[in-house]
């Protein structure tokens, strides 16, 4: 679980000296139609054992002097860290191990049963398994594809993100949320502190013209063509293009990504903010028009395929490694 996860990420930082903090964040809520799913979000984070606290405006706004809001919940265990560091790591890791290999640039065409080993044909060659693990994340429903029907379509949206010049640093100490809408799996724009000292606030989640569009520039016209054709893709549009438009919009228009911040830290102004790389998030929609918000793994007897790894994947990742093996090993 997350808790679980969160702990053993801690201690795999600490164990390779990889620079994280424990500085705690608190969810927002803005007005009284927001408290509802504010205390699901609570009653949530209770059952799993989460330590968090609801609070009110007074004590918000000693823990954030800038933010808005009427009611919150502190997270005090919340922490930070630059997951690149932690990737590098872990691929240092994999690599000193005898025979293991990292292929880059190393396109997946084909993979064939030869008797009990899967034969993986590549752009750079082929390679046999007994097994294969499938988490090519932007690619992993292409992947599954290869040899079987994939449950679900990923959809590509852009994140975009501004980083806070340093004179507007102290309007966020640390990390701020507002309460996300529960029928739409994406956290809204918010505050997060790095672990070198800036200040991030994003993401909008836009739909990226590529699978990996970082940015509004990029189009790739079969990946285009594939999800605006996509009877998912359409059902999703149909029931949220308002808030499609939104995003777009945001994404366009600096002052209205500013004017969506405000809501959180009133006193952000347009020149606060300078633009940073994008990400790209690879969302699982099933045909019906559904948003995969949970891990999503399809299984054989020689082949695990992961179709989707949402928030919080990248604090669960050691408990998703030993979930797969632990699967792997009921083949043994």
């Amino acid at each position: 679980n997350c808790r679980e996860g969160k702990r053993r990420i801690e201690q795999f930082c600490m164990e390779e000296g990889i620079s994280h903090e424990i500085c705690g964040k608190v969810i927002v809520a803005l007005d009284e139609s927001e408290l509802p799913a504010l205390e699901t979000i609570y009653q949530r984070g209770v059952e799993n054992g989460i330590l968090c606290e609801m609070i009110d405006a007074e004590r918000l706004h000693e823990l954030e002097p800038h933010v808005a809001g009427i009611k919150a919940i502190h997270v005090p265990e919340a922490g930070i860290v630059d997951y690149r560091q932690v990737c590098a790591r872990m691929a240092e890791k994999v690599e000193t191990k005898d025979g293991n290999q990292i292929l880059l640039a190393s396109k997946v065409v084909q993979m064939n049963m030869a008797g009990n080993r899967v034969v993986v044909s590549t752009s750079r060659g082929e390679h046999e398994s007994r097994f294969v693990v499938n988490c090519a994340g932007l690619h992993s429903d292409r992947v599954t594809s290869l040899t079987e029907t994939p449950k679900a379509k990923i959809i590509p949206f852009r994140g975009e993100y501004f980083e806070v010049v340093p004179e507007a640093h102290h309007l966020c100490r640390n990390l701020i949320y507002p309460v996300p809408d529960p029928s739409f799996p994406f956290l809204g724009v918010h505050f997060t502190r790095m672990i070198e000292g800036g200040l991030e606030c994003g993401p909008n989640a836009v739909l990226a013209f590529a699978r990996e569009g970082y940015t509004g520039s990029t189009v790739n016209w079969k990946d285009l063509s594939e999800t605006l054709s996509y009877s998912g893709f359409l059902r999703l549009s149909a029931k949220y293009w308002r808030t499609g438009l939104g995003e777009m919009w945001r994404s366009f228009s600096k002052r209205a990504f500013v004017r969506a911040l405000q809501r959180l830290v009133p006193e952000i102004q347009e020149d606060h903010l300078e633009a940073v790389p994008a990400g790209i998030r690879a969302q699982a929609v099933t045909p019906e028009g559904k948003l995969v918000d949970d891990f999503l793994i399809q299984e054989s007897e020689h082949i695990i395929h992961v179709g989707n790894a949402p928030s919080p994947a990248a604090t669960s990742s050691l408990n998703i490694g030993r979930l797969i093996v632990e699967k792997l090993e009921a083949h043994f």
